[in-house]
């Protein structure tokens, strides 16, 4: 059955249908569609013209929020006219049909080798990787490699169904909560504590033990856009490894500091640079700056993805090697990612991920210097932040301001913290390309005017009816 039920209600009368459409939606007949509104909960009788159908549909959709003012949402809301033109033409190819369509397949396998020399893989030309539909399936792919390898290097000592766990911090995207479920691994999952917001290396390695398939880094963490320390956490497991003999890989899952860091922080050490990262994954549709759904999932060398799970399949006219939870699924997105990669290289992701980072920066410091607000991040690697209200302000919290800015069409998530800092509530802003200064003023200026309001309230309204905004990273 269904899991979204939608809002069936009351079935309409025939006069609500016959009002529902503007007597403009026909074509010839400016009377006629007026008798023949469709059901909204059924297939309809017979077919509209194409015209009546888009404008139904389009004037639903108008009710949806700006995408451009989702500051929720990672996923990239934005990309050029030229790209929108290539994606319409490869919407109809079936990217898992690489026989039929073996151009979209090499751009595919480019791709994979962009990635594999933009991470540091030690031969790129030997790395491993594919397409997903989002870093969702992609850190299934990962997780399923780790579970098997753990499972052919302790085939002697524990039956098949023998349960492992995986390592990582409570900060977590719910993907790997759901990768433990549906795969039968022990979560463990290491707390916040105080100010520090992800995973500590140390407690992570002193989680690990004989029956651990691998621990889980993050590079950019949704709660806050904080990097987690991904070389201390190589070294603590190399102290480990020293110590009692256990050899525990590493995946890193750069949903979105995978498409960030290679460009502003070249510095900083994290990828297969590191010989205890085994598998890397990114969002092709966050920073990577295509728009949904494309994912990569890469392995340092064939020897980190065991054979036994890439299926050959004689379909179509050819033998498709494959690694994927989906099959059918449009080559649009791959081709939207080559092209960007194409489009933009190194210096034109630099640009665009740094005027991300600094209009995040900029206004970080705005919200700071309104007096009501705690930074907890500032955008400074994932351009990303986190604060919270002062401990002085008491009339209203978090939960008021992200429900106060969305009557303005601002989309701001309000949520709090998990294990052991349930006590915080945060609001988290995320700036992507598209989000330009200009924009951000215009948040910061709503602001400045409903502050007075907000102040002036008894208390929290979400002391009476609860918070009425949620997380979903």
């Amino acid at each position: 059955m269904a899991l979204h039920k939608g809002s069936h209600g009351k079935a309409p009368s025939d006069e609500q249908r016959r009002l529902a459409l503007n007597p403009f939606f026909g074509e010839a007949d400016p009377t006629a569609p007026m008798a023949t509104a469709p059901p909204t909960h059924q297939l309809p009788d017979g077919p509209l013209p194409p015209s009546t159908a888009y404008r139904l549909v389009h004037d639903e959709l108008m009710l949806d929020g700006n995408s451009r003012l989702n500051l929720a949402t990672f996923v990239t809301t934005w990309m050029e006219p030229q790209a929108d033109v290539l994606m319409g033409e490869c919407r109809d190819k079936n990217m898992i049909d690489k026989d039929e369509y073996p151009r979209t397949a090499e751009l595919e396998r480019r791709c994979v080798a962009m990635l594999a020399n933009l991470w540091h893989a030690p031969d790129p030309e030997t790395a491993v990787g594919c397409s997903t539909t989002g870093s969702s399936e992609a850190c299934m792919l990962a997780g399923m490699a780790l579970k098997r390898r753990w499972a052919a290097r302790n085939k002697d000592r524990y039956p098949a169904t023998a349960r492992p766990n995986l390592v990582m911090g409570v900060n977590v995207q719910v993907c790997w909560d759901k990768f433990c479920t549906f795969w039968e691994v022990e979560p463990r999952q290491v707390p916040m504590d105080g100010e520090r917001f992800h995973l500590d290396p140390q407690a992570a390695a002193d989680l690990c033990d004989e029956n651990t398939i691998g621990v889980v880094g993050i590079l950019g963490s949704t709660f806050d856009g904080s990097y987690e320390p991904i070389a201390e956490l190589c070294a603590a497991l190399d102290d480990l490894q020293e110590r009692t003999g256990l050899d525990i890989p590493v995946h890193v899952d750069g949903a979105s500091g995978g498409m960030v860091a290679p460009f502003l922080d070249e510095d900083l050490v994290w990828d297969f640079r590191l010989p205890r990262v085994s598998s890397i994954n990114t969002s092709g549709h966050k920073y990577g700056l295509v728009y949904p759904g494309v994912g990569w999932a890469l392995w340092r060398s064939p020897t980190e993805l065991p054979e036994d799970l890439v299926f050959r399949v004689n379909y179509l006219g050819g033998d498709m090697p494959t690694f994927a939870l989906n099959f059918s699924r449009p080559g649009a997105q791959v081709v939207a990612q080559y092209y960007s990669f194409l489009r933009l290289g190194r210096e034109g992701y630099r640009a665009v991920q740094q005027a991300s980072r600094d209009v995040a920066r900029g206004l970080a410091e705005e919200f700071e210097a309104l007096g009501d607000f705690r930074l907890l991040t500032r955008g400074d690697e994932l351009p990303v932040f986190a604060l919270t209200t002062e401990s002085d302000v008491e009339a209203y919290d978090v939960f008021d301001v992200s429900r106060r800015l969305r009557e303005h069409g601002w989309l701001v998530p309000a949520y709090t913290f998990p294990a052991n800092r349930q006590d915080l509530s945060v609001l988290r802003v995320v700036c992507r390309n598209g989000f330009s200064s200009d924009l951000a003023e215009l948040l910061i200026e709503d602001m400045r005017r409903l502050l007075p309001e907000l102040r002036s309230q008894s208390g929290p309204l979400s002391r009476k009816h609860g918070p009425q905004t949620g997380f979903h990273h």
